[in-house]
């Protein structure tokens, strides 16, 4: 069985001129490398294809695949997650994760918590701000948070996002909107703890991987899950397998968001505890870090005993059995 690779190489778009932010969701080589090596290893064949031109040119010259292993991140738009989905979708070839409803539905995060909502699953209340006179209709009470609307791996998530005042709130907003061009999501602050769950799976299928809790340390930007402190985890952020209650209201919370919004193959949710010690949700992640060495879904699956090709196994599974595909033998047994 031939399995194509999707995705965008972070060193190609930096060589470009793209900043280092901007390219913050992109992959390393040692990403793809680790995707590979699981891959041969499961017995899959294998070819790279890159990013969403590179796949249209492919496609357009007649090349095929059995299945793709998704993880191109795109640059632009609230569907650029979906762009390679719905090429795939065209030439009706199985891909993992999610589709373009739910990769373009997830990126936006004040859309995903509107239907978290409707789901009756605990979320902050939220205020978008698409323009600087929307301001006047942020009536929440303080402590806030603020970080664009569309955006991932903490981009444009500062110390400031934590905001006390009117006056920081004014602030920040105004500085999001100039830089990301976007909406920015202005939501309840949430004082407790912080947990990220991983998944693997799809519909009642989908299973609870493990649940870590993400711990400050004193070099870290205190009260958030910052930018700079994902960049720099090694010596920022703990992450610790939690088992306790709080960690088991988490796990329930998330899964119920997984299959509540349609999530495939695998992924994270992360949540935290609001100011009454709930199980609140912040956001999903569909499309997820797979850096073997640095991503929170590997590191998290390690904590919990779960190989990275273990982990590769179960969403290559998920994919195969949504497409009516057969497991090589390595993967069945």
């Amino acid at each position: 069985m031939k399995v194509g690779l999707t995705y965008n190489l972070r060193q190609d778009y930096l060589a470009m001129g793209h900043s280092e932010e901007e390219t913050a969701e992109f992959d390393s080589p040692v990403t793809i490398a680790g995707i590979e090596g699981a891959l041969r290893a499961m017995g899959f064949a294998t070819e790279r294809i890159g990013g969403l031109e590179r796949l249209a040119e492919a496609l357009t010259a007649g090349r095929r695949w059995d299945l793709v292993f998704n993880i191109a991140e795109g640059l632009y738009g609230f569907g650029r997650e979906a762009q390679v989905p719905a090429l795939l979708d065209a030439w009706r070839i199985p891909y993992t994760f999610s589709d373009p409803l739910v990769l373009s539905l997830t990126l936006h995060k004040g859309m995903t918590k509107r239907v978290v909502r409707d789901l009756g699953l605990n979320t902050p209340d939220f205020v978008l701000v698409e323009k600087p006179g929307d301001l006047a209709r942020v009536d929440l009470p303080y402590p806030l948070f603020a970080k664009p609307v569309a955006e991932g791996t903490s981009k444009g998530v500062t110390g400031a996002s934590w905001i006390k005042t009117p006056e920081e709130l004014r602030r920040v907003c105004l500085a999001l909107l100039r830089e990301f061009r976007q909406p920015v999501l202005v939501e309840t602050y949430l004082p407790g703890r912080e947990f990220t769950v991983g998944l693997a799976g799809t519909g009642r299928s989908a299973r609870v991987l493990g649940v870590a809790e993400v711990l400050l340390g004193d070099k870290a930007e205190q009260g958030v899950y910052s930018y700079d402190n994902k960049e720099h985890y090694e010596d920022r952020v703990t992450y610790a397998l939690a088992r306790d209650a709080d960690a088991a209201a988490a796990a329930d919370l998330a899964l119920a968001a997984w299959r509540g919004l349609g999530c495939c193959d695998g992924g994270r949710v992360d949540v935290r505890l609001d100011h009454r010690g709930r199980a609140s949700f912040i956001e999903v992640n569909p499309l997820p870090g797979l850096n073997p060495e640095r991503s929170d879904l590997p590191l998290l699956c390690g904590l919990a005993g779960v190989t990275y090709r273990e982990l590769l196994g179960m969403i290559v599974d998920s994919a195969l059995d949504r497409a009516g595909l057969p497991a090589p033998a390595a993967l069945a047994a």
